[in-house]
C-alpha cells in the first residue's frame, strides 16, 4: 500500500517530541550512572542504548507506512506468533535473575516477553473490537480473559510476575473502553489482589508453596517495612533503602549529573535498569524527576488525545492498551523507587537500559503515531 504524503501533515509532534526529550535525558543519565561500570569504556551502555533506540526508532519509521488496519486482518497470526515466541523462550531461554526469559542471540538477549506486551494489544484490540458494547455479563468477561490467558500463563511459568501484572494492567484498561462494567471490573482486580495476598500469608504462616523464588516473593512484600530485612547489603529491603538514600540526598536541585554518589560508588544496585530514575532523584533532584514526569504525562495525554479522536474502535483500543501499559510501568517503577511499590523488575519506560524494552517500546509509540495520522479521512 503506497503511502499518502498527506498523512504526514497529522502526525501528532507533540509526541515526537515529548519522547525525543525522554530518550535524550535518558541518555544522559545512563551515561552518568553506567560510566564506572566498564573499565576503559565510559560510553558502553550508552552505545550500545543508541543502538537499541536507533532499531526501535526504524521500526518506528517503517510501521507509519502500514495502515495499521492491516494488523487487525492479521490479529490471529500475530496471536500464534505471540503464543511461539514465548513457548520458544521457555523451551531455549537463559535464566538470568531468576527467571527464564530470555533467549541468546549471541552480541545481545532477547526478550520475548516485552515483544509480547505489544503483540497482545494488538490481537486483543481486534477481538475486543468485535465485542465492544456487548461485554455485560460473567460470561463476557470470561471469553475475554480467556483470550488472553495463553500468553498470561505462560509468562507467569518464565516466572515473571512482574510482566504478569503488566498484562492485567493492560486488559483491565482496554476491558474498562470496550464498555466492561466498571464494578464487575473492580472486583476482579479486587479479588486478584485479595487471593495474592492470602497467598503471601499463607505462605509465610504455613509455607504454602508459590511458582517464585524465595527472593520474588520477599520482594513483593518487602516495601512494606524494608528496614525489616535490609542489613548488610543482603536483604531483600535493601535495594529501597539505597533508592530512598539515594532520591533523598537529591533534595530540590540534586547533586549535579555525574555527582551522585549512591550509584557510582554501588551502594544502588540496578541503578543503569530498574532503579534509573533514583539515578535521576539523587543527580538532578526534585526539579528534574518533576520534570522528566511531566514528559511523561505529556506524551500520555497526547495518546490519550489520538485514541479520542481514532476513527475506528480497534484504533482506540490499541491507543488505550498503549496508554495502560507506559503508564502502569511508570506508576510501579517510580512508586518502587520511593517505597510504595513492590520490586517487581519493571522498567522505566524509554529510559532503563535494555534493548528488547527499548525497541518494544518505541515501536508502540510508532503505533500510536500511525493511529493518530489516519484519525482523519484523507480528502482529495
Amino acid at each position: 500500500m503506497a503511502f499518502d504524503r498527506k498523512l504526514v501533515k497529522h502526525i501528532d509532534w507533540g509526541i515526537v517530541l515529548s519522547v525525543s526529550a525522554i530518550l535524550g535525558i535518558s541518555l544522559a543519565v545512563l551515561w552518568s550512572a553506567s560510566r564506572g561500570m566498564v573499565p576503559g569504556d565510559p560510553f558502553y551502555y550508552v552505545k550500545r542504548q543508541a543502538t537499541w533506540m536507533l532499531l526501535g526508532g526504524a521500526g518506528l519509521i517503517v510501521l507509519l507506512f502500514i495502515d495499521y488496519g492491516l494488523l487487525a486482518h492479521a490479529s490471529r497470526y500475530l496471536y500464534m506468533l505471540n503464543v511461539a515466541i514465548l513457548i520458544l523462550v521457555l523451551l531455549v531461554g537463559t535464566k538470568a535473575h531468576g527467571t527464564k526469559g530470555w533467549i541468546n542471540m549471541g552480541p545481545f538477549l532477547f526478550q520475548p516477553s516485552e515483544f509480547s506486551k505489544v503483540l497482545t494489544i494488538l490481537t486483543f484490540s481486534s477481538f475486543l473490537s468485535t465485542r465492544e458494547g456487548h461485554i455485560h455479563t460473567w460470561k463476557d468477561l470470561l471469553s475475554c480473559f480467556a483470550y488472553v490467558a495463553p500468553p498470561v500463563l505462560l509468562v507467569l511459568l518464565q516466572p515473571d510476575m512482574g510482566t504478569a501484572l503488566v498484562f492485567g494492567a493492560i486488559v483491565v484498561g482496554m476491558l474498562f473502553i470496550a464498555g466492561a462494567n466498571p464494578a464487575m471490573l473492580c472486583t476482579i482486580a479486587g479479588g486478584a489482589i485479595g487471593c495474592l495476598v492470602l497467598a503471601l500469608v499463607a505462605h509465610f504462616r504455613w509455607g504454602l508453596p508459590l511458582p517464585l523464588e524465595e527472593y520474588q516473593i520477599m520482594r513483593l512484600v518487602v516495601f512494606i517495612d524494608p528496614y525489616a530485612d535490609g542489613q548488610g547489603g543482603q536483604g531483600a529491603g535493601y535495594n529501597i533503602i539505597q533508592s530512598l538514600v539515594a532520591i533523598g540526598s537529591g533534595a530540590f536541585w540534586g547533586r549535579g549529573l555525574g555527582q551522585g554518589t549512591q550509584a557510582h560508588l554501588n551502594f544502588l544496585p540496578e541503578h543503569h535498569t530498574d532503579f534509573i530514575f533514583s539515578v535521576v532523584g539523587e543527580e538532578l533532584g526534585f526539579v528534574g524527576a518533576a520534570g522528566i514526569l511531566a514528559l511523561y504525562f505529556y506524551f500520555l495525554y497526547r495518546s490519550l488525545r489520538i485514541a479520542y479522536e481514532a476513527k475506528d474502535n480497534y484504533g482506540t483500543l490499541v491507543a488505550c492498551g498503549i496508554v495502560s501499559m507506559i503508564a502502569f510501568h511508570l506508576l510501579v517503577n517510580v512508586g518502587m523507587t520511593i517505597g510504595i511499590m513492590p520490586i517487581t523488575g519493571i522498567p522505566l519506560p524509554l529510559f532503563s537500559y535494555g534493548g528488547s524494552a527499548m525497541i518494544s517500546n518505541l515501536v508502540a509509540v510508532g503505533l500510536i503515531i500511525n493511529i493518530g495520522m489516519r484519525r482523519h479521512k484523507i480528502l482529495f
